[in-house]
């Protein structure tokens, strides 16, 4: 992160010694102390009490009520501070991306992939998206998976046709909070899309550039499994900041994501991390842990290509009922396990996109009355 001037109204003896234990506060994603991450922003002192302005440059809202609790024993033994209070907002930069232009409204395109069907990377995508959102984030998603969309269905909105209100751009579908665009939008049920693959490449970049998106933080892209035609046009037409890849533990799942990651390499895309998605079972009646589908093939990966492993998925019927029913495991038990797993999912991802790409300058203050 580039260094921020910090709005202090503080004395310089009092001042060395809050920034000097802020900076003692290291964030668990970024690993820098809160001072050279740049997210400490305004500090103030009202008679006895020193009031902390704080912007995380990643959602991680679950995270605030520990920080703040943190910091306030780490500040309150100071002399002259009786009381602390904190301010934390979000302002989540805009990563570079190649020399394609952005798109409107939208900060950060991040692409869900796998080498191959069956791993679970559409029901990564959409709780990714939604637990992005749980965070604080302002997200979209967009099923790029031309032949076989299944968002409306994950995100209950099958009944949704898009409107047009300016004859130029495509409403996009709201549902759980976020946005979402997809050709399941456009055909029935029953009907299939049979097209070749340049057309079904076409009309991804259709869908994402004649769509009126709201302003958002995160597109999370969910993409069809494979490296074909449309993995290919979307790393040449749309600007992505980074992908993750989603398997299963055996060795025929982990040999085809390292495909993937070998393709978003070539298109210098990054990758932002490997999400092992079916890692472990665990026994309803005894509460054994089982690996049904073998153990360290997403970790070994990510070591063999240097990325991060977001994290490990149970496999659970639950999750499995909840996006049938319309309603992902992050909405349907915000308090879950499986709800806080993605939950740490989304703000590893995050905050591998900030550790892999530069940010743009991000001219946004923090203020405290």
């Amino acid at each position: 992160m580039s260094e921020i001037e910090i709005r202090n109204s503080l004395s310089e003896p009092l001042s060395s010694q809050v920034l000097e234990r802020l900076e003692g506060l290291v964030d668990p994603e970024l690993e820098q102390g809160l001072v050279s991450a740049g997210m400490v922003r305004a500090l103030a002192l009202d008679g006895r009490c020193l009031q902390v302005g704080l912007l995380t440059p990643y959602p991680c809202q679950s995270q605030y009520r520990d920080l703040v609790m943190t910091l306030t024993n780490r500040l309150s033994d100071l002399p002259e501070i009786d009381e602390v209070e904190c301010e934390i907002g979000l302002a989540v930069p805009s990563i570079q991306a190649g020399s394609l232009a952005p798109i409107p409204n939208i900060r950060n395109v991040i692409a869900v992939s796998s080498g191959k069907g069956g791993v679970g990377k559409s029901t990564t995508a959409v709780n990714l998206a939604l637990a992005l959102a749980a965070e604080g984030a302002r997200v979209g998603v967009l099923d790029a998976d031309i032949y076989g969309p299944s968002v409306p269905i994950m995100l209950g909105c099958t009944d949704f046709r898009p409107t047009s209100t300016d004859g130029k751009t495509m409403e996009p579908a709201y549902a759980h909070g976020i946005a979402a665009m997809s050709m399941g939008f456009m055909v029935t049920e029953d009907n299939a899309t049979v097209w070749r693959g340049p057309m079904a490449a076409g009309a991804l970049v259709q869908l994402v550039n004649e769509t009126r998106w709201p302003e958002l933080d995160y597109l999370v892209v969910d993409m069809p499994p494979g490296t074909g035609d449309i993995q290919l046009t979307l790393s040449q037409k749309i600007p992505v900041s980074g992908a993750v890849v989603v398997t299963t533990p055996q060795e025929i799942a982990t040999a085809d994501a390292r495909k993937g990651i070998t393709m978003f390499n070539k298109v210098n895309i990054p990758v932002l991390g490997i999400v092992e998605n079916m890692s472990y079972h665990l026994c309803s009646q005894c509460g054994s842990k089982e690996h049904p589908f073998g153990t360290g093939g997403g970790l070994a990966t990510a070591n063999r290509y240097n990325v991060p492993l977001l994290g490990e998925l149970p496999l659970n019927v639950a999750v499995r009922e909840h996006v049938d029913s319309g309603n992902p495991s992050v909405v349907a038990e915000p308090d879950g396990d499986i709800s806080a797993a993605y939950r740490a999912i989304a703000r590893k991802t995050a905050a591998s996109l900030l550790h892999r790409s530069e940010p743009q300058d991000l001219a946004i203050e923090i203020t405290m009355e």
